[in-house]
């Protein structure tokens, strides 16, 4: 059993000094009603006063609706500032773009939302003289359920040794709301999207295999193939004359 009381001081104490290394006065981050921006949304703002949490709705309506809600309630119970952005119109041009030189597949356009997110914290980062915190949790990370250079992207990330589980565990540690715990995991990409779904396996299934538990041989090979085909998105890039 995990000690949250200890974790927390532990890992204020180490956003502190990712600050401080990086002579950055603030922290920005996506909120985005998820479980793991909740989390990591609690943590920056403990360790930095200076933190903002970017909502940047689009694609989807539960982005408009459930998850900017949810947002805003876990601003509400953490004492964040929150920027609303509407990245709908931007996407619609960025998608429109890319159409004149490809004909993107549904991955790729699914995949410009989380780009085009980062794009603005960086936006945010670079003109305030803030870091972008991470929200990747061990379980996505493994798994390589994120998106290279869009969430996956980060200046540091205080949550990326816990699972799934775990981050749970500690937001109901920390007092967050109720409708942030429950909810079922999405990236929002589109409507009706869940993780678990788009995985074809259970996030405690995963945690139990990241955690020394028992798996059937069944979910064992979903987590190994999921993990094989990701293992790129873990590593920078290739550079020539890098060995390998």
């Amino acid at each position: 059993m995990r000690d949250y009381h200890l974790e927390l001081e532990a890992r204020v104490r180490w956003i502190r000094e990712c600050l401080e290394s990086a002579g950055a006065q603030g922290i920005v981050l996506g909120l985005s009603g998820g479980k793991d921006s909740a989390l990591v949304g609690a943590l920056s703002k403990l360790a930095c006063e200076d933190t903002v949490g970017l909502i940047l709705p689009c694609r989807s309506r539960r982005s408009y609706g459930q998850d900017l809600e949810d947002a805003q309630a876990v601003a509400c119970a953490f004492g964040l500032e929150t920027r609303v952005v509407d990245l709908q119109p931007a996407l619609d041009q960025l998608e429109a773009a890319a159409r004149t030189a490809t004909s993107p597949t549904q991955a790729a356009l699914v995949n410009m939302a989380p780009r085009l997110r980062m794009a603005v914290l960086y936006a945010v980062a670079a003109s305030e003289n803030r870091l972008v915190a991470g929200t990747g949790n061990r379980s996505e990370i493994y798994l390589g359920y994120f998106t290279k250079w869009g969430d996956g992207a980060c200046d540091f990330n205080p949550i990326a040794d816990l699972t799934a589980t775990e981050v749970v565990e500690f937001l109901r540690f920390l007092g967050a709301p109720a409708s942030v715990v429950e909810k079922a995991p999405s990236a929002g990409l589109y409507d009706g999207q869940t993780d678990e779904g788009e995985l074809g396996i259970a996030y405690r299934e995963v945690d139990a295999f990241l955690t020394g538990g028992q798996v059937s041989a069944e979910e064992r090979a979903i987590i190994a193939r999921l993990h094989g085909v990701s293992e790129h998105k873990r590593r920078l890039p290739r550079m020539y004359g890098d060995p390998r």
